[in-house]
């Protein structure tokens, strides 16, 4: 994973990337069928990592939701994890394209993200009934702002974009909880 986040996709052959990881291209097309599966199994991997990650920054009640927001943006959008992240971007769009071996990455790509971030949401105070949508729109909004992080390196932009968006969300959630 380390090796093609750091390398992208472009240019790496099997042979290149099994000869730096010390194995055979034949041993990769054995485990994972075909350089596009494998690259599929790594953006799940990471995906998966995240959520579990997503889980032990976002845990606490007590913690205000701004700052609960802003915990998970400033882990997501720190620069050691733009390459995980333009490869997961890279993969996406072949995916979106119809990409043989990659459409499969599109099987969960939203859905895995929204129960467990539904459940934050209501361990944050959003009623259950909205937390779904809500978690959707996050997932959404930090998306989007990441692919505009990585076009344009523009960090204080993107950072005051989201800033943006949790003050808007956040005071909009307060008054609809008030009724």
């Amino acid at each position: 994973m380390d090796y093609v986040a750091q390398n992208g996709l472009s240019d790496v052959s099997l042979r290149t990337l099994a000869t730096a990881l010390g194995t055979s291209h034949r041993m990769l097309i054995h485990h994972f069928g075909s350089k596009e599966e494998l690259w599929v199994e790594i953006v799940r991997t990471v995906e998966a990592r995240q959520r579990e990650l997503l889980a032990a920054i976002l845990p606490d009640p007590e913690q205000p939701l701004a700052e609960a927001m802003r915990a998970w943006w400033k882990h997501i959008s720190d620069p050691a994890l733009w390459p995980n992240e333009r490869l997961f971007f890279e993969i996406y769009g072949q995916a979106l394209q119809g990409r043989r071996h990659t459409t499969e990455l599109l099987d969960g790509i939203v859905d895995d993200w929204l129960d467990p971030v539904t459940e934050i949401n209501v361990s944050l105070g959003i009623p259950r009934r909205m937390a779904r949508a809500h978690a959707r729109l996050g997932v959404a909004v930090t998306r989007g702002l990441l692919l505009d992080l990585l076009a344009t390196r523009d960090v204080a932009g993107v950072d005051e974009a989201m800033d943006a968006f949790i003050d808007v969300y956040t005071t909009w959630l307060e008054r609809a909880s008030r009724g």
